[in-house]
């Protein structure tokens, strides 16, 4: 099958400035490199739910920001389609989805329908496409009836459903799915992990998942990526 993702000899490394506790330490601090991410490799098949893995610190988290072109690398290549994701971010940001589980992308003082018309303008898609998804979304995320509620007004679980959503609204060929379940209960975990295998079964998403809910991964992922 076709890659998705190449990821060669991954490495991100932080500067870390250290002040001793003098008039010279303060002048002049003294950094020093702390390496987040050393090494790493691994490809994607185009349609393929892969579970990305390891303990805290591992690197995962800034392995998706680097993936996502949040983030330059140090050393390493990133093909995802073809592009290296942080040197043609404008053109790269229409061909894929994310979702961070601890931040938001819905406007949180307006009812969530207007972040999904305002994304519709935003990728160019025609109302046909619009409606297509919303009623897919609607089938199995049940969204319909929380599109005229403020997005404060939500709880965690009804606000995540949307997030997920909003993250496929333009048809992507790959979503990057950060901690999507934390902090749901066990109703609004299920929802979320049904949609995600529906909509890559009938659309062949390419989905890469970091999670510490190994449920997630049982449920989801074909295979898993490990970084220690």
């Amino acid at each position: 099958m076709e890659n998705n993702m190449v990821v060669k000899n991954l490495v991100k490394e932080f500067d870390i400035v250290k002040r001793e506790k003098s008039v010279r330490g303060f002048l002049k601090p003294r950094k020093t490199k702390f390496r987040a991410v050393d090494h790493v490799s691994f490809s994607i098949e185009k349609g393929e739910i892969v579970g990305l893995i390891g303990p805290n610190g591992a690197g995962k988290s800034t392995t998706i920001k680097m993936l996502t072109g949040i983030l330059t690398p140090t050393e390493g290549e990133i093909f995802v389609d073809g592009i290296a994701p942080w040197q043609k971010r404008k053109q790269y940001n229409k061909s894929i989805g994310v979702v961070f589980g601890q931040r938001s992308q819905l406007w949180w003082d307006l009812p969530v329908e207007d972040t999904f018309r305002l994304y519709k303008y935003v990728y160019n898609l025609t109302e046909q496409q619009y409606q297509d998804n919303m009623e897919l979304f609607h089938e199995v995320l049940k969204i319909g009836e929380l599109l005229r509620r403020p997005v404060r007004q939500m709880s965690l679980g009804q606000r995540m459903r949307c997030e997920v959503a909003v993250s496929f609204l333009h048809n992507p060929s790959i979503v990057f799915l950060d901690e999507p379940t934390i902090g749901l209960d066990v109703v609004a975990k299920d929802n979320i992990r049904k949609f995600v295998r529906e909509i890559n079964r009938e659309k062949k998403v390419t989905v890469l998942l970091t999670t510490h809910d190994m449920e997630d991964i049982d449920t989801l992922a074909g295979r898993i990526i490990i970084i220690d």
